[in-house]
């Protein structure tokens, strides 16, 4: 049975009132795409079954280099965290899943904290670990680097926190480990590049030996920060290398945030599916750089062009093709839960709308090439008002047709900020 977070019938009456209106809009959109040819109730099928994991750390207030300024209600600890997340789940019916960070999620008694996800509706998706700060008490820092230290107790340091992070998805029901590292230089010459890669190389072969049947690694790559000179992950490339080096449970994780600018990301994402080496997302969105931004809030026709690629990979049945998808996001301004429901939804929307790409005339006017017809026709469902498809989504499988609307009036932020003690505000940083 459920625990829910908020009491139903405050999402019952919310629906009740729109309701009538979302099932006309649904009808007419339906009589839209069927002179397409498209059957709405067999889209509306595939939007139910997807879903994205919520970062347990986005729950938090995030910040800056400069500062962070908490919000009320603030998590205390992993326990706040996913009843955070339940309310996202229990709203949107889109994020089944809460994605850990250790040692920030750390807990004693973890077949209590598996029920409780239980008890909320919640799986655990990805485990990621932190080689990026210092825990308290470690023997090590990692203020140089961790994987691709020059000190080989560091190194190991590093590697056996990854195997940990491993034995904790174990117990949780985890089936993949994501591996970020901030190791890189600050100034030219600071680190031999080649020695340094050959060393992270030789850790992460370390940690792949420790992965159970089943299981999948994730190496991430990041352009920059903390790392300006030199990262040692630094592009889609070398994430591909070393996917290819650590062997067939290794696969490459896309953050939408982590590239330059003007980087083409769905090519990336075709290519690395081409070659069976996409392992998954972490979806935000980004202005200048690696921004954390609320998905589809900068660039949502680039979020919807990633998912074209990943419905093509889909209707083709592409070899080895299952990536995993969650949210990784900083909210610095406003209130994370209703940016990270906002966002799931987003990352359902481009699903919908490239669920609608006529791909066979697509085809044939690539091979034609007639490029304005086949830009044309991305754009026809790109363009197409999919709304009153999720609406009905959420409706159907017992969410809320509008669920920011309904987090409002639960009063649920006024409830945890009178259980929760304030956080005091301090230096930058994640929660």
């Amino acid at each position: 049975m459920t625990d829910f977070t908020i009491a139903p019938d405050v999402i019952a009456r919310d629906n009740e009132a729109r309701i009538a209106d979302t099932r006309s809009d649904y009808d007419h959109l339906g009589a839209q795409l069927s002179r397409r040819g498209i059957d709405i109730d067999a889209v509306k099928a595939k939007v139910t079954a997807y879903g994205v994991a919520v970062p347990s750390w986005g729950v938090g207030t995030g910040g800056t280099r400069f500062a962070r300024f908490p919000g009320t209600g603030e998590p205390r600890n992993i326990y706040d965290k996913i009843e955070d997340c339940a309310v996202i789940q229990q709203l949107t019916k889109a994020t089944p899943t809460v994605s850990l960070h250790i040692p920030w999620d750390k807990v004693d008694d973890l077949k209590g904290l598996r029920e409780k996800g239980n008890a909320l509706g919640l799986g655990f998706d990805a485990m990621n670990s932190n080689t990026f700060s210092d825990a308290p008490d470690q023997a090590h820092s990692y203020k140089f680097g961790s994987l691709s230290h020059a000190d080989a107790a560091t190194r190991q340091q590093a590697v056996d926190h990854n195997l940990e992070c491993i034995e904790i998805g174990k117990v949780l029901g985890s089936n993949a480990l994501t591996v970020w590292i901030g190791d890189g230089s600050n100034f030219p010459g600071q680190s031999n590049f080649t020695k340094s890669f050959e060393r992270y190389l030789e850790a992460m072969k370390a940690i792949y030996k420790g992965l159970p049947d089943g299981w999948k690694i994730f190496s991430e790559h990041k352009m920059f920060e903390p790392a300006f000179y030199s990262t040692v992950v630094q592009d889609w490339g070398t994430n591909y290398l070393i996917a290819q080096e650590l062997g067939p449970k290794a696969h490459c994780l896309v953050d939408l945030g982590h590239h330059a600018p003007n980087v083409n990301i769905e090519m990336i994402v075709a290519r690395l599916i081409q070659f069976k080496k996409l392992g998954g997302f972490h979806f935000n969105d980004s202005k200048y750089g690696d921004d954390d931004l609320d998905t589809g809030s900068i660039d949502p026709y680039r979020l919807f062009l990633v998912f074209n690629e990943l419905v093509d990979a889909e209707t083709r049945q592409a070899e080895g093709f299952a990536p995993m998808h969650m949210l990784d996001q900083s909210h610095n301004v406003t209130d994370p839960i209703e940016s990270l429901m906002n966002s799931a939804t987003e990352v359902s929307r481009a699903y919908a709308q490239a669920l609608l790409v006529d791909r066979k005339a697509l085809e044939g006017y690539q091979d034609g090439n007639d490029a304005l017809m086949a830009t044309e026709t991305l754009k026809a469902a790109f363009r197409t008002h999919v709304e009153p498809i999720l609406a009905m989504s959420r409706y159907e499988a017992g969410g809320a047709i509008a669920p920011i609307a309904a987090y409002r009036a639960s009063g649920y932020r006024a409830k945890v900020s009178g259980e929760r003690p304030a956080s005091k505000s301090g230096g930058g940083g994640i929660v």
